[in-house]
């Protein structure tokens, strides 16, 4: 009995990744069962698994970029595009609610609204111009092994502030997906460090740590203003930490 319930356990492990990779990215990927959704927290842990990967598809078309004679420049170009098509743009979606709805409202309500709204204002368009250009910058400095770290980690800053915000509204995807349990939260950050250390050495560690201020600020801005979490935040915070993922590690490297 033990042993089935270990295999079933596996087998749910297993499931988690594709159900990752079905919320965070636009890939082309088979239709999952019904059942793979069914505890959508729990998946948390593979998301820098999807940095991961993102990473490393990314990484290659920068490489066919420089081995064809493109400056580093226009290879993050190229990079940074293939990013925004293979999620979607949901991250840099979520950066810009997020700026319009906590600077543009009076209260908590009004904020959620404005977030809700898919129109943009002026600082949803300012927050998006300085973080493109923020990563642009980056990824020319950093490489194909910081590019990886940064994508990874900056994912797996999403879970702890999943884990310790309530929602601030009671539907939309976030609130879908649900509040992980520790365990999943931990293991994502065990995993964003091993990659830090591996692609990037004790700068990878700084980062991480640099990382977990800025996800812990947006988290304490996010509860004043709406008092909680939304997908929209969770994307802002990716942003966010990503670009300074990279920031450190192109001023340690």
């Amino acid at each position: 009995m033990a042993a089935e319930e270990t295999d079933t356990t596996v087998q749910q492990r297993l499931w988690d990744v594709p159900a990752a990779f079905v919320l965070l990215t636009r890939l082309p990927l088979p239709r999952l069962p019904n059942h793979a959704f069914a505890q959508g927290a729990r998946a948390v842990w593979a998301y820098p698994l999807v940095g991961l990967v993102l990473g490393g598809m990314a990484a290659l078309i920068g490489w066919v970029a420089l081995l064809i004679g493109l400056s580093p420049m226009l290879a993050a170009g190229l990079m940074l595009a293939a990013l925004v098509l293979l999620t979607g743009a949901m991250h840099e979606d979520g950066l810009a609610d997020t700026a319009d709805g906590l600077w543009g409202g009076q209260d908590a309500a009004r904020r959620l609204e404005i977030m809700k709204d898919s129109r943009i204002g002026a600082y949803g368009m300012l927050a998006l111009i300085l973080a493109m250009g923020l990563r642009w910058l980056g990824l020319a400095e950093v490489g194909a092994g910081g590019l990886v770290a940064a994508l990874v980690m900056s994912r797996a800053m999403m879970t702890p502030l999943m884990l310790a915000l309530p929602h601030a509204r009671e539907t939309g995807l976030a609130h879908s997906v649900g509040r992980p349990d520790a365990g999943p939260v931990i293991t994502a950050m065990l995993i964003a460090a091993t990659c830090g250390i591996v692609l990037a050495g004790g700068p990878g560690l700084v980062a991480l740590i640099i990382a977990g201020g800025v996800a812990a600020g947006i988290g304490a801005l996010a509860k004043a203003k709406i008092g909680g979490q939304t997908g929209d935040i969770l994307g802002a915070a990716q942003v966010c930490t990503e670009i300074a993922v990279l920031l450190t590690l192109a001023a340690l490297i």
